[in-house]
């Protein structure tokens, strides 16, 4: 019997492993990095071991020190979880040469299927050769790991030496391993996968499958189980190929075999030799924990012979610390406040007043339902993010709400992996009723400042006070009687006002606001607003034609032989910044020349920084 379990991994995974392990009466180690020293997975194991440094090449990728420290805990298992080292066969082999028991598959297993082009090839799928122009558009894809990382679509044949070699480097950085292959990009099709089930006694589970085709960045956003739509002949064929897949290579544990759903054809995309991030909705249609299965598994135990029948429908989302609307640039800063009403369960690795730090994925947590169908499922995870409290730097919050609502989405499903590409724009707009969470911020304010609402005023100037929130701009009055009036936007009329909040009518309906300021952000209800200063202030003023850092990060590349005097061309890549495990290119914003030159490979910069700067033709025109 296993009874003490080290989780090579941090954040949400880890504290979803303790979860369980704390059921079951098994005690828990965690690994953390110097960045890391007081995460909630640190908090929330019963010991906890350092590993020296903050990145990942440095700590979590680094097999000897995990071994290492289970040693020294007293540990006896390992669970590896998802990313880092938990499709790595030489890891696996450490922890059990070192006489521990793999919370996994057999290290043969995962050298046969975590590679993508070894399990392509033992499905018997011809790999790509020569790439021509007829072959476009292709992908770039990391042969190990999986999250997005080391992923590209190349359009343009002259891009793809440049994407091969990104891909590369982003794979090495995310997985210890920079192999990359290309294969036939399929426009648009539906990313379907099959949650696999694999005990040492020859029974194999395949717990149906999941959608995962909302992505961005070839990551996924929201999940769900199952599939909707699909043939029943379709369905078939997938479970089948995911049953000959594990048996090929005698699988044992949980594991995925993914797929592109293009008509009625599927595309064997890879097998994920571990636990998936999205796992939770396959649990909660099937009522089954993945993660105290894996544990049984791995101590010898044999599985029924058939899986539970499934119940109803689950759908997840990945609520992440990024901007949808700046290219989903990911943020960084301290979460303020989480909180998410209850009736949902939250997989989630931050707590309220936790740091969002620049080294690792910038996922905060994922929110599930289940409901006896896909319409009620939709509608409660969409209602249960929009009144959940996400007081810190901006979020996709509000893209995921307006994704479970969108009638491409929520409707008959006609779903497929280009829905954000088409609808980015509108899901990005503001939500309904931000100029009046505006209002309420003003009136809360004012109302710090000057009393509560009817608290009367000694002084009462006439003259129209004025705040600015992003692009609202809102103006009031205080009135005889202690109150307030709104001058502008027009309609409002102030029901009550205080430091915490407003209460406020428009067209006969009237809405409170719980207001909360922070020195980086007011959030009034499900709004987060930035305050704009009256005064510029000096330190912004920066030279037309100026990159800045859109997040904080590394300069981990800058383009080949790039120097100050060199012309460069609207749209060229200038350098690469690596932020939260993706990296991110900085283009030249016109065409021009390059007057200077900050950025350097390995040095670390915050956000706005200086990275070089472009002067364009239209200046070197009209230097006035």
């Amino acid at each position: 019997m296993i009874s003490t379990v080290l989780v090579a991994n941090r954040g949400e995974i880890a504290c979803r492993v303790f979860r369980t392990c704390r059921d079951l009466g098994v005690s828990t180690v965690a690994v953390y990095s110097d960045a890391d020293a007081d995460a909630l997975h640190v908090r929330e194991a019963d010991a906890a071991v350092r590993l020296p440094g903050a990145a990942p090449s440095e700590t979590y990728l680094r097999g000897d020190l995990v071994v290492a420290a289970a040693l020294a805990a007293g540990a006896d298992a390992v669970h590896p979880g998802y990313g880092f080292l938990s499709e790595n066969a030489d890891f696996a082999r450490a922890v059990t040469g070192a006489g521990l028991v793999w919370i996994g598959p057999p290290p043969e297993a995962i050298e046969a299927m975590a590679s993508k082009t070894r399990a392509k090839e033992l499905l018997g799928i011809e790999p790509l050769g020569e790439v021509t122009e007829a072959d476009l558009p292709v992908l770039v894809k990391a042969a190990a790991g999986g999250g997005g990382r080391g992923m590209r679509i190349v359009r343009e044949l002259g891009e793809l030496e440049g994407e091969l070699r990104a891909a590369s480097a982003e794979a090495a950085s995310a997985f210890g391993d920079g192999e990359v292959f290309v294969e036939p990009y399929v426009e648009n099709g539906r990313h379907v996968e099959v949650q696999l089930l694999c005990d040492a006694h020859g029974t194999v589970w395949a717990l149906g499958t999941r959608d995962c085709s909302l992505q961005r960045r070839h990551q996924k956003v929201v999940e769900e189980a199952p599939a909707p739509g699909l043939p029943a002949a379709l369905e078939a064929s997938l479970l089948d190929t995911a049953v000959r897949a594990a048996k090929a290579v005698g699988y044992v544990g949980a594991g995925t075999v993914e797929f592109l759903v293009a008509g009625d054809r599927a595309h064997f995309l890879e097998m994920n030799t571990r636990l998936q991030v999205e796992h939770p909705v396959t649990e909660e249609v099937y009522g089954v924990d993945l993660v105290a299965l894996q544990l049984a598994v791995a101590e010898g135990r044999a599985l029924p012979a058939e899986p539970p029948a499934p119940r109803g429908h689950a759908v997840e989302a990945r609520l992440y610390a990024e901007d949808p609307a700046r290219g989903w640039a990911p943020q960084t800063g301290v979460l303020h406040r989480f909180e998410v009403p209850g009736g949902v369960r939250v997989d989630t690795g931050y707590a309220s007043g936790d740091a969002i730090g620049v080294h690792y994925d910038p996922m905060l947590a994922k929110v599930i339902v289940h409901a006896p169908t896909r319409e009620q499922a939709l509608r409660k995870l969409a209602h249960a993010l929009e009144r959940a409290r996400v007081h810190g730097p901006v979020t996709n919050r509000d893209l995921l709400v307006a994704s479970l609502r969108h009638p491409e989405y929520a409707g008959p499903a006609a779903l497929d992996t280009g829905f954000y590409e088409r609808n980015l724009d509108a899901l990005t707009a503001p939500p309904p009723g931000e100029e009046y969470a505006a209002v309420a911020a003003a009136l809360a304010s004012a109302a710090s400042r000057g009393g509560r609402f009817g608290g009367g005023w000694r002084n009462v100037r006439s003259q129209d006070e004025v705040r600015a929130y992003g692009d609202h701009e809102v103006r009031y009055r205080p009135t005889r009687d202690g109150g307030y009036e709104v001058v502008s936007p027009e309609g409002v009329r102030v029901v009550s006002a205080s430091p915490d909040g407003a209460r406020l009518e428009v067209a006969g309906v009237a809405r409170t606001f719980e207001v909360t300021a922070y020195e980086d952000a007011v959030h009034a209800g499900r709004h987060r607003l930035t305050a704009r200063p009256r005064f510029t202030d000096p330190a912004d003023l920066r030279e037309p034609g100026s990159l800045l850092a859109p997040m904080p990060g590394t300069v981990v590349r800058v383009a080949d032989g790039l120097a100050v005097g060199d012309r460069v061309a609207a749209g060229q890549p200038l350098l690469w910044l690596e932020a939260m495990k993706m990296e991110h290119r900085v283009f030249a914003p016109a065409s021009g020349t390059l007057t200077a030159l900050h950025a350097v490979p390995g040095r670390q910069v915050e956000v706005g920084a200086l990275l070089a700067v472009v002067q364009t033709d239209a200046q070197e025109e009209d230097p006035v």
